[in-house]
Parts: C-alpha cells; sequence; structure tokens
C-alpha cells in the first residue's frame, strides 16, 4: 500500500495488541506502543519474538508467561512525540475489560491538557485493528477531533469478532475466563468459539472438532453481517496457518471483500488464547 500523504493534524496511537499489518502501521502513520510479556523472569515487548519463538518459549517454561500493559512513561513519551507535529493525539486501545493499557493511556494523558483524547474500542486483536484503521482514515481526510471520534465509536459499534480456541487451558491461567466460565464443561473434543461483547469474552458455541467449528465460524460471520454480505475482513491466527487460509479461501468464497488481511497474534495476545484463529469484519455501510 503506498503510504498517505499528508497526515494531517491529528496523530493517532494505539497498543501492540491491535495486531494492525505493517503496511497499514505505515501508511497511515500510527504509532504502536507495546505491551510486555513475561516468561519466567525475563520481560520482552510484544513483537520481539516472532510467533514460533514465542509458543516454543512458552511450551518449554514451568508456569504460563504472564503480560502487563504499557507504561504511564512510555505513553507520555509516545504523545510528547507526536504533538511535535500534531495538534492532537488520538489513542485507541485494547478493552479496559481485558487489560490495563486504558489506565495508562488515561494517566498519561492527563499531563497534556487535552491534546490527548483516549478511547476504548471494547476489543482486541483485529476488532482493535479495524477501530483504529478506521480512525486513521478519518483523521486523513482532516476531519475535525469530533468528527474522527464520531467515526471511531461507530467502527467500534459495527465490527464483529469471533475467536476459536483449541483449548481453554491458557485462558483459565491466565484469569481470562470471565463470563467463560459457566460455558466451559467437558472440554473433550470440543473446540470453543468466542466473541467480545460490553469489552469482555462471551462464549458462542461449543463446537465438536475441528472442521466443525471453522464452520461454525464462516456460519456465526453469514448471520452477523447479514444481507449487506460486503466488508473488511481481518483473519487471525495462532499456530494455526493452515486454518487462517481455510478461512481466507472460503471467506472469498462467501463474502464481497473489500479489503481481507491475514495476521499471525502477538505474543500478549496468545499468552491468554493459546492455540487457535479468528475472523474480525467490518460490514460496509
Amino acid at each position: 500500500m503506498d503510504s498517505v500523504e499528508g497526515a494531517g493534524t491529528i496523530a493517532i496511537v494505539t497498543d501492540s495488541t491491535s495486531d494492525l499489518p505493517a503496511e497499514l502501521r505505515d501508511a497511515y502513520e500510527i504509532t504502536v506502543v507495546p505491551l510486555n510479556v513475561t516468561i519466567e523472569g525475563e520481560t520482552w515487548l510484544d513483537g520481539v519474538m516472532t510467533q514460533q519463538e514465542f509458543f516454543d518459549r512458552m511450551r518449554a517454561a514451568a508456569t504460563l508467561p504472564t503480560t502487563s500493559q504499557p507504561s504511564v512513561g512510555s505513553f507520555v513519551d509516545v504523545y510528547t512525540e507526536a504533538l511535535k507535529t500534531a495538534a492532537h493525539v488520538i489513542s485507541v486501545h485494547i478493552s479496559s475489560e481485558l487489560s490495563g493499557t486504558m489506565a495508562s493511556a488515561h494517566a498519561a494523558a492527563e499531563r497534556f491538557a487535552g491534546k490527548v483524547s483516549v478511547f476504548d474500542s471494547r476489543n482486541l486483536s483485529g476488532g482493535l485493528g479495524f477501530v483504529v484503521i478506521e480512525t486513521a482514515r478519518a483523521a486523513h481526510e482532516g476531519l475535525s477531533v469530533a468528527e474522527v471520534l464520531a467515526r471511531t465509536e461507530q467502527a467500534r459499534d459495527r465490527v464483529q469478532m469471533i475467536v476459536g480456541l483449541d483449548n481453554l487451558d491458557n485462558l483459565v491461567k491466565g484469569g481470562r475466563v470471565g463470563r467463560v466460565a459457566a460455558f466451559m464443561g467437558s472440554m473433550l473434543n470440543l473446540k470453543v468459539t468466542l466473541t467480545v461483547k460490553d469489552g469482555a469474552f462471551e462464549p458462542v458455541a461449543r463446537t465438536r472438532g475441528g472442521k466443525a467449528a471453522l464452520e461454525h465460524t464462516l456460519n456465526w460471520c453469514s448471520e452477523r453481517i447479514g444481507d449487506a454480505r460486503k466488508g473488511a475482513f481481518c483473519v487471525m491466527h495462532a499456530l494455526a496457518e493452515d486454518r487462517a487460509e481455510w478461512l481466507t479461501e472460503k471467506l472469498r468464497e462467501r463474502f464481497d471483500i473489500t479489503e481481507l488481511y491475514t495476521v499471525p497474534t502477538g505474543s500478549v495476545i496468545a499468552t491468554h488464547t493459546g492455540t487457535g484463529w479468528g475472523v474480525a469484519f467490518l460490514p460496509e455501510r
């Protein structure tokens, strides 16, 4: 994708859980603040390790990795740099129900006298990514801060995401179960699909066998996109590239796709999900 000319007066910031493809980060000059992942006392910035490297380390570790939000200072540094060339910053982040990232961003924003707006996407990964992309596009159209934030809110309300997990082990160990807990039951050969509702994971279905779970994923997308049948899609995967390729092919057959991205989930997301897949989409208005 060619670089977008003219950054305008609004800078866009997000965090690494958005899993944004590099070409979109570059094209819209989006600054990404990384979260942290710690494995047996050693800490890395999210995105430093490849997905395979991360899973190898996680599997070799005696305990599940832990994750943490960026520091307030990290956001202060990013906002300070952005405001050297922009009049305002819009900072769009992972759901406050799933991470403390919003709290760090808010604390940093308070130091900039109203020049930084922090927005809770109530989503993550590809779902968050689409909200960020829509925000950046609105900013590059030269809209006012209020108009850009209105577009951001509209995108948050429209975006849909479903995630399929091979098991719930990481979700349970990481304490992110919430409303999923009562849904677990016996997990023998069952694949669980989840969505994000009100910023937290919400169970969708338990499906016996991987193929049935993938078919269910497609059918759920069909139900949620409705009669429009047209939109932008993002396929996410955590050590499930073969399933991501299958989903990509089937999505192309089933929908009128305006954009399609395939992304590996980062280390922070993968810590809590383990292996699996996901589809996020933004229906065309």
